[in-house]
């Protein structure tokens, strides 16, 4: 996310940074740099030009130019600005008082409105919640299909329309009576959209907003559509009326101009943020930690969460035990390998690491390699899983005929893990170990 936009802006603030003393000329030149990148990210003109107005009577003070490091203070900001055009704080959907709580998914066809309402279910289910997934979409062909495919791949239960029933609205207003007999304390509306706004689509979702009351009307939009997303949330916004937004394919946007602008022009608060392809990829939008992704500085906070998400405390403490008692298996690994995919692409997971993000600019993570590693693991066996001492010629070979690789390729694995075992002993004495060159 926000690559683009990201490497330019450290471009700026370097040359802020190397000067001892700044004046409202370096300022100035450095927000010109700053206007021409937000725009070329497809940020909103009337949003840059307020963005960059606040920066200049905040960066020209006295309290900036005249302090010890006013390069940096400069970056902070931007940073603070950055915060406050994208939101502020994080804004929750709070539940009805009297479940269920009703939200309504909208926006244009193709947005990615089915595969939104499976994960925000799947974000309610996590949390302990019993939601209900609403097939209301009855005009685009297969979107009722998808949506149940998508409930069975969750575990989380889809109401059809039943006896041909073709009008979404009563379809929805069945679908809450049903939650409320079936004890289910969140109801997610997948509307129909359409190619473009129009007042036949406008209408059908008013009718069903009168009809069940939503607690909240979320508008989804795919990011890197860029200043249409913010144009189409205006009008949907204007004519409907939204709660807050959800912008779909975020991971897929190296600009952002949606993300930085929507809030500006809609007045309605960034809810979630969809960050890849998986059913688990939907985060809450947290606007000082995607100003620090722009701006460079990593998102600790995210990565721990998402890790927090991927292991449970037992699981982890028995890992800590196994690595320091030295009886770290391949089967470990493999379970390890899972853990860490299953948080993300790895480009991502790094990129949350302060200055990682740009140690890595161009460096390509080939997911194969991971393939590669788990093919070999499930082509031994449970012994020669848990005691590498085992694996001697011949069983190499035939691990190597069993996962499609080469014996060099089962070697290299085994040399590995040898290396990491070592670390880990080395850990436990209190020594520093060189760490072993990764897969």
């Amino acid at each position: 996310m926000f690559e683009s936009l990201g490497d330019k802006l450290e471009a700026v603030f370097k040359k802020l940074k190397g000067k001892g003393l700044l004046t409202e000329e370096d300022v100035d030149v450095a927000l010109k740099e700053v206007r021409v990148a937000l725009l070329e990210a497809d940020v909103n003109f009337r949003v840059v030009k307020d963005f960059v107005k606040n920066i200049r009577q905040r960066a020209v003070g006295k309290e900036v130019l005249e302090s010890l490091t006013p390069g940096q203070q400069v970056v902070k900001v931007v940073h603070e600005e950055l915060v406050n055009l994208l939101g502020g704080e994080s804004s929750k959907i709070y539940m009805a008082p009297n479940p269920p709580t009703v939200l309504m998914l909208v926006g244009l066809q193709g947005s990615g409105k089915t595969t939104t309402a499976a994960k925000l279910g799947s974000v309610f289910k996590k949390e302990g919640r019993r939601p209900l997934l609403v097939a209301a979409d009855l005009q685009r062909p297969a979107a009722v299909d998808q949506l149940v495919t998508l409930g069975e791949q969750t575990g989380i239960p889809v109401f059809r329309a039943g006896g041909g029933e073709k009008n979404p609205i009563a379809v929805c207003a069945e679908a809450v009576k049903q939650a409320r007999l079936d004890g289910r304390d969140v109801v997610i509306l997948d509307t129909a959209g359409r190619l473009h706004v129009d007042e036949a689509l406008m209408g059908q979702l008013r009718s069903i907003r009168e009809k069940v009351s939503p607690r909240e009307t979320l508008f989804v939009a795919d990011a890197m559509t860029g200043q249409d997303a913010v144009n189409s949330a205006k009008t949907f916004n204007e004519n409907l009326g939204v709660d807050g937004v959800i912008l779909t394919k975020m991971d897929g946007d190296a600009r952002g101009g949606a993300a930085l602008s929507i809030r500006s022009i809609t007045g309605k608060p960034i809810k979630y943020i969809g960050t890849g392809e998986k059913l688990d990829m939907l985060e809450q939008f947290h606007p000082d930690r995607v100003a620090n992704r722009i701006l460079g500085m990593g998102d600790v906070l995210s990565l721990i969460e998402r890790a927090e998400q991927a292991y449970e405390a037992e699981e982890a403490r028995k890992l800590q035990e196994r690595l320091l008692s030295n009886s770290f298996s391949f089967e470990d690994l493999r379970d390890q390998l899972g853990k860490l995919r299953s948080m993300g692409p790895l480009e991502n997971i790094l990129g949350m690491i302060p200055g990682m993000g740009k140690k890595l600019k161009g460096v390509q993570v080939d997911e194969q390699q991971f393939v590669k590693v788990e093919a070999i693991i499930n082509s031994m066996t449970p012994a020669e899983r848990r005691n590498a001492a085992v694996l001697n010629g011949s069983r190499r070979r035939r691990i190597a005929r069993g996962s499609g690789t080469t014996v060099n390729d089962v070697n290299r694995l085994i040399k590995q893990h040898k290396e990491m075992r070592k670390m880990m002993k080395m850990l436990k004495k209190g020594k520093m170990p060189r760490l072993p060159v990764p897969f």
